[in-house]
């Protein structure tokens, strides 16, 4: 065969070699907008797929989807917060109203002659003490509730850590924050984050606390908080950050919506994991802003 035969095949093999290497690669992209397609309808916004091997628009485009995902879980988290928060100042408000007169009139049944020493007088005091205790405990969630502003600053994880260590030293101590770690976030508001998961945890059982930071793809500092206490259920770990709901028959269902709540309006958020770190029952995730 002449020399121009030979470049003819070798251009068509090239060509075909070329038309197979791009079906392929379109048949990659097809996959990835699959998978990119089921975790949203999971409502899984953490996916994260690589860009390795993409030309650089496709690249551009795969990060920006990438970072698209963490922006609606963002968005996300904190329409949730807003609207648990409106919906319970709507309900304590509402709650106030109509338990006032009722704790006014027992109160002053109660101190009517007629009733005293009467078979009425102990159902009346059981009705005007619960109202009192669903009073004092609705009026102190909204107080509670009513939050600083926080005020953002550098600050330097691990020290707090070891002030958390301090004052929790009847539990096992797993720390591996070290270093300086620095994040944007309000000290005070940290802390009182850090203290309601650790509460959460002795309350559940726990003996055994773990501390652990990495930073993730789009540089936020992620702090996993994880515990040996009794595992959360699976029917209720969508439902632990609403405001009131709690697993525990002492909780009053305000530490981790709360929580959440002091993290989301600094622009950080708070997840619990599916998969709990070794050696522990239940790990949450806090991450903070770049």
């Amino acid at each position: 065969m002449s020399l121009e035969t030979w470049l003819i095949i070798g251009l068509v093999l090239l060509i075909a070699v070329a038309a197979l290497w791009f079906c392929y690669h379109q048949h990659k992209l097809v996959v990835r907008a699959r998978l990119m397609q089921e975790a949203i309808r999971n409502r899984d916004l953490t996916f994260r797929l690589p860009t390795r091997h993409l030309f650089k628009g496709e690249r551009a485009l795969q990060e920006t989807l990438n970072q698209l995902g963490e922006h609606i879980r963002e968005q996300v988290n904190m329409g949730e917060v807003e609207s648990w928060e409106k919906l319970t100042r709507v309900l304590t408000h509402e709650i106030m109203n109509a338990t006032a007169p009722i704790a006014s009139i027992s109160q002053s049944m109660l101190s009517n002659p007629a009733v005293k020493g009467s078979q009425m007088e102990e159902g009346i005091r059981t009705i005007h003490n619960t109202v009192t205790h669903l009073n004092s405990f609705v009026d102190g969630y909204r107080k509670y509730s009513e939050l600083q502003k926080p005020v953002p600053q550098e600050v330097d994880l691990a020290p707090v850590i070891n002030e958390m260590w301090q004052l929790y030293q009847q539990v096992e101590w797993h720390n591996n924050v070290h270093g300086s770690l620095i994040v944007k976030t309000d000290p005070n508001l940290l802390r009182q984050i850090l203290i309601n998961l650790i509460k959460n945890a002795i309350e559940a059982g726990a003996n055994k606390l773990g501390m652990e930071c990495t930073k993730s793809l789009e540089g936020k500092v992620c702090l996993y908080a994880s515990n040996n206490g009794e595992p959360i259920p699976a029917d209720m770990r969508s439902s632990i950050f609403i405001p009131f709901f709690t697993t525990k028959r002492s909780g009053n269902g305000i530490g981790l919506s709360l929580s959440r709540r002091l993290l989301t309006i600094q622009g950080g958020m708070m997840s619990l994991l599916d998969n709990p770190h070794s050696g522990f029952t239940t790990t949450f995730l806090l991450e903070f802003p770049r």
